[in-house]
């Protein structure tokens, strides 16, 4: 349901009865929603050590299937994951959930193989997948143009007594702007909480009993975030 190996065959192939499938029927997209829990670092058999990042992946419920062919004009797969209690979700949402609260709600886009109510877990992946982690960042709250943008702020003399991390000029005056703040002008303002995806991550290590999957390297947001994971080709 979902892989296949590369001995498949293409019944209908005009290069006939055992050629072998072409590499976009070959691929299909394995999928979990999962909680970042926290990092840690795994020694490899040859020795070396690589930081991992342990995500907990309790099975998933599929709770819609779109398709092209439907109203939603496009291939994706929704799951739910996690408990809630029905008094704290909206009734639209329960009548979409057929009367069960869950915690998270996500949308995996062109993935399909998969029907309404049936569940997915951790141990569809497999040491050495390669996959890619979708998550928003920790949230910093409102921050200055030193923290936001790096700024290297001005210079420590000359009467610069408390100005080292200011923002300077924002060529606001009339020659480039016309009097206004143009488009795109670094300034101080909220920082994080912007979605962001890691690729070419490693499966490391797959716990099924346990419902975690340790990948390689680091993901985005701090522990208890939800984090889409999904392989790639």
């Amino acid at each position: 349901m979902y892989g296949s190996s590369g001995s498949d065959q293409w019944p209908g192939s005009p290069c006939g009865p055992n050629a072998l499938l072409p590499a976009r029927f070959i691929f299909a997209m394995k999928f979990i929603l999962a909680r970042k829990v926290e990092m840690t670092r795994i020694f490899g058999e040859d020795g070396r050590v690589r930081a991992a990042t342990i995500l907990s992946a309790t099975p998933v419920t599929v709770t819609q299937v779109k398709g092209k062919d439907t109203k939603d004009g496009y291939q994706a797969v929704q799951v739910a994951t996690g408990e809630r209690k029905a008094k704290n979700v909206t009734k639209a949402l329960l009548g979409h959930t057929k009367g069960k609260g869950f915690q998270a709600i996500r949308e995996f886009k062109d993935a399909e193989g998969v029907a309404v109510g049936e569940q997915i877990s951790v141990d569809t992946f497999a040491v050495g997948d390669t996959v890619r982690v979708s998550g928003l960042t920790k949230g910093r709250g409102f921050a200055g143009v030193v923290k936001r943008h790096r700024f290297h702020g001005g210079p420590r003399s000359h009467g610069q007594k408390h100005s080292e991390r200011e923002a300077g000029s924002i060529g606001g005056s009339g020659g480039r702007a016309g009097g206004r703040v143009a488009k795109g002008i670094r300034m101080a303002g909220r920082m994080g909480q912007d979605r962001v995806t890691v690729e070419n991550l490693r499966v490391l290590a797959v716990d099924a009993k346990a419902g975690e999957l340790i990948v390689s390297g680091a993901v985005p947001g701090s522990r208890g975030t939800w984090l889409k994971v999904r392989s790639t080709q």
